[in-house]
């Protein structure tokens, strides 16, 4: 049986699609962009700004679930620009310090919102 998890203290969706949902011990959450929940605004500066908001954004929606970063098994890091993999790797890094999950790094022509990057997560937890 599938819970649908939503929470204000990340964007709410653009769209026809849930913040995330569990399914058994599995949560499946749509990608998060560097969006400011309190102001719907992006987060002010540049991709590094963008990045460090869509990591609280990520984490806000599992800890909605009660789940934490711990439980990440698998990350997909969307980007407009390859020329921003440093700076959003350095930032992505700072929250998976210990056993990161499995990741791919994508560069896309755009995101939503004229985003500069977007995560998407999948956890379990038991």
């Amino acid at each position: 049986m599938k819970k649908i998890i939503s929470t204000a203290n990340a964007p709410a969706a653009v769209g026809p699609y849930s913040q995330a949902v569990k399914a058994g011990p599995f949560l499946f959450c749509s990608g998060q962009i560097g969006v400011d929940p309190s102001t719907g605004q992006f987060a002010e500066g540049g991709v590094k700004e963008q990045a460090g908001q869509v990591m609280k954004n990520v984490q806000a929606v599992l800890e909605a679930a009660g789940y934490s970063l711990a439980d990440v098994l698998k990350a997909t890091v969307f980007a407009v620009d390859m020329n921003d993999f440093s700076t959003v790797n350095g930032v992505y890094a700072s929250y998976f310090e210990q056993d990161p999950p499995a990741r791919s790094f994508v560069e896309v022509s755009a995101l939503p919102k004229g985003a500069l990057v977007e995560v998407e997560v999948i956890a379990w937890k038991e």
